[in-house]
C-alpha cells in the first residue's frame, strides 16, 4: 500500500508536534487523521478505516502502550508506530515492541526517518493482508465446490456457484451457465447473505477457446445484478470441450488482484461441476428413455373394464430403477403383472426387460400366474444367478371377473368396492430364491371394484415404516375417481413424496 492510498492516524498530546508528524506524512501523500488522547484514538480506529497509527507514548489519559494493546485486540491487521521524546531508553522500546508494537522510533526523528518506517511497515501489513485475503477466499472456494458437487441438480448447482462466489469476493456475483438441454440459466446473488435466484440468460458464445480466459467487461453488458457504481465487472469465461458451451462467473472488478487466482480458480471449479452434471443429465435421460421404451406403449381395450396407467422415474439425482408392468390380452384373458427388480441403475433396467419379456413368452405358452413365476425364477437362477425382484402375476377374465394371481415377494394388490378397502396377500418368496411356492389364489373383481397394483416407491418413505405407508394407501384408494387416469395421479400427487427417490408403477384394473 503506497503513500498515496494509506490513512494514518497520528496520535499526540502536543499539537506542535502533532503537527510536524501529520506536514511530515501529507508531504510524502499520505492521508491523515489526528487524535490528542488515547480514548478519542481508540474511538477513531473503531469509527472509521485507519491503516497505520502514529502513536506517542505518553498520552494524558493513559499510556501509548495500553492503546496499543487495546488496537491490536480490536484490529490485528493495523499496524502501530511508537514515537516518543522521553521514554527512549531499551526498556521502553522493548516494552513497546513487546505489547504490540511495529515499531519505535526515539525522537529527534528525521522526515525521512518517519515515512521510510511508515512505507516499510505498510508494505508488510499488505503482504499479510493479502495472503490472509487469498486464504479465506481458497478455504471459501473450497466450500463453494463441495456445494456445487453436492447439489442434487442443475438449478441447485448454478445456485451453489453464485452464492458460494458471492461468498467469496464479499461482493454482487452472477454464475451462467447451459443445461444440457441447452437452455442458458444464471444464477445470481445480490450479496453474501441473500440467496440466490435463478434467471434465464443469453451469451454470445462465439470466439471462447478451450480453457479459461478472464477479461474486463462494462456492467451493462452483464445487467444481472445491482453492481457497484463507478466500476467495471470482471468476467472469466470457462470452456472444457469444444462440443460444449462456456460458462461465465462475472463479479466486481474491485475485488480482483492483478493475477485473478480465485477467480480462474472458481470458474474452473464450477466449470467441472458443470461437466459432471450435464453428462449425469445426459446418462439418465438416455437410461429413463431406454427404460420407458421396454414398458408397454399402449394399453389395450378391454370390453367391460377400465386400465389405467402411472409411471414415474425417480428423480434426475438418482439413477433409473427396475420397475415394470404388463398389461397384454391372450385368448380372453388379461396378463397384468406389476414387478421390481432390486437396485437402481441401467442394469436394473436391463433386468427388468428381460424378466418383462419372459413372463410375456410363459404366458404366451397358456401358462398359468404360478407356473409363469416358477419358470421365470429357473431362468433368473440359471442366468441371472446375482438378481432379486418382486413380481406379481394375474389373469383375469373380463366376462365374470374371476382373477388367478401368483406373486413373488411383491405388496399385495388392493382391492377397493363402495368406500372399503382390502388388500389382497399372498405369501411367497422372490424371484431368485430357490423356496416352494403357494398354490395360485383366486378371487372374482366385483362389478364396480377396482384392483390397483403398485411398487414400493408409491408407499415408502424414510421417516415411516411400510404398514404405515399401506395404511394410508387404503386411505386415499376409498374413493376412486370416475376417471380412472385420474384416480393414477392422483395416488402419486398425494402419497408420493415431491422429490422421488424410487421408480413408482401403479396399474388400476376396473370392473364396469
Amino acid at each position: 500500500m503506497d503513500g498515496g492510498s494509506a490513512r494514518v492516524l497520528v496520535v499526540d498530546d502536543s499539537g506542535p508536534k502533532r503537527y510536524l508528524l501529520v506536514n511530515w506524512l501529507n508531504r510524502a501523500g499520505f492521508v491523515t487523521v489526528e487524535a490528542e488522547n488515547g480514548t478519542s484514538a481508540l474511538e477513531r480506529v473503531d469509527r472509521e478505516p485507519v491503516d497505520l497509527v502514529v502513536l506517542d507514548v505518553r498520552l494524558p489519559d493513559m499510556s501509548g502502550f495500553e492503546v496499543c494493546e487495546r488496537i491490536k485486540e480490536a484490529h490485528p491487521s493495523t499496524p502501530v508506530i511508537h514515537v516518543s521524546a522521553h521514554a527512549v531508553d531499551v526498556v521502553d522500546r522493548a516494552q513497546g515492541l513487546t505489547r504490540g508494537a511495529d515499531a519505535y522510533l526515539a525522537e529527534p526523528i528525521e522526515p525521512e526517518e518517519l515515512v521510510a518506517t511508515a512505507h516499510a511497515v505498510l508494505r508488510y501489513y499488505q503482504a499479510r493482508r493479502r495472503a490472509e485475503q487469498l486464504a479465506e477466499r481458497l478455504a471459501a472456494l473450497a466450500d463453494a465446490t463441495v456445494e456445487m458437487h453436492a447439489s442434487p441438480n442443475f438449478v441447485r448447482l448454478l445456485e451453489a456457484a453464485a452464492s458460494g462466489a458471492a461468498r467469496i469476493f464479499r461482493s454482487p456475483a452472477a454464475v451462467v451457465a447451459e443445461t444440457f438441454d441447452g437452455d442458458c440459466l444464471a444464477g445470481v446473488a445480490a450479496d453474501p447473505h441473500t440467496p440466490a435466484r435463478i434467471v434465464p440468460w443469453v451469451v454470445d458464445d462465439a470466439g471462447v477457446p478451450i480453457g479459461t480466459r478472464v477479461r474486463v467487461d462494462e456492467p451493462g453488458a452483464w445487467a444481472l445484478a445491482d453492481w457497484p457504481h463507478d466500476d467495471t465487472v470482471t468476467v472469466a469465461a470457462s470452456r472444457l470441450r469444444e462440443d460444449r458451451a462456456p460458462l461465465y462467473v462475472v463479479v466486481p472488478t474491485a475485488t480482483q488482484t492483478v493475477r485473478t487466482p480465485v477467480l480462474v480458480q472458481l470458474a474452473q471449479a464450477v466449470a467441472s461441476a458443470v461437466e459432471a452434471q450435464r453428462s449425469f443429465d445426459e446418462e439418465h435421460r438416455i437410461a429413463v428413455t431406454l427404460q420407458r421404451s421396454l414398458l408397454p406403449r399402449r394399453l389395450p381395450e378391454v370390453v367391460g373394464l377400465d386400465l389405467a396407467v402411472r409411471y414415474e422415474p425417480a428423480s434426475a439425482q438418482t439413477e433409473v430403477g427396475g420397475d415394470f408392468y404388463e398389461l397384454v390380452m391372450l385368448d380372453g384373458h388379461l396378463l397384468v403383472a406389476i414387478g421390481d427388480v432390486a437396485g437402481h441403475s441401467l442394469h436394473a433396467a436391463t433386468v427388468m426387460a428381460e424378466l418383462r419379456h419372459a413372463v410375456r413368452a410363459y404366458a404366451v405358452e397358456g401358462h398359468q400366474p404360478g407356473v409363469i413365476l416358477d419358470r421365470v425364477n429357473e431362468l433368473m437362477r440359471a442366468l441371472l444367478p446375482t438378481e432379486l425382484a418382486t413380481i406379481c402375476v394375474l389373469l383375469l377374465d373380463p366376462s365374470t371377473g374371476l382373477i388367478r394371481m401368483a406373486s413373488a415377494g411383491h405388496l399385495p394388490p388392493l382391492l377397493s368396492r363402495d368406500g372399503r378397502v382390502e388388500f389382497v396377500s399372498q405369501t411367497a418368496p422372490l424371484l431368485g430364491v430357490r423356496a416352494p411356492r403357494p398354490p395360485d389364489l383366486e378371487f372374482v373383481l366385483p362389478p364396480g371394484a377396482t384392483l390397483v397394483l403398485y411398487t414400493d416407491g408409491l408407499i415408502e418413505r424414510r421417516d415411516a415404516t411400510i404398514d404405515d405407508g399401506m395404511a394410508a394407501l387404503g386411505v386415499v384408494a376409498t374413493r376412486v375417481d370416475d376417471n380412472l387416469d385420474d384416480f393414477c395421479q392422483r395416488l402419486l400427487v398425494e402419497l408420493a413424496p415431491p422429490e422421488i427417490h424410487d421408480d413408482v408403477a401403479v396399474v388400476a384394473v376396473r370392473r364396469r
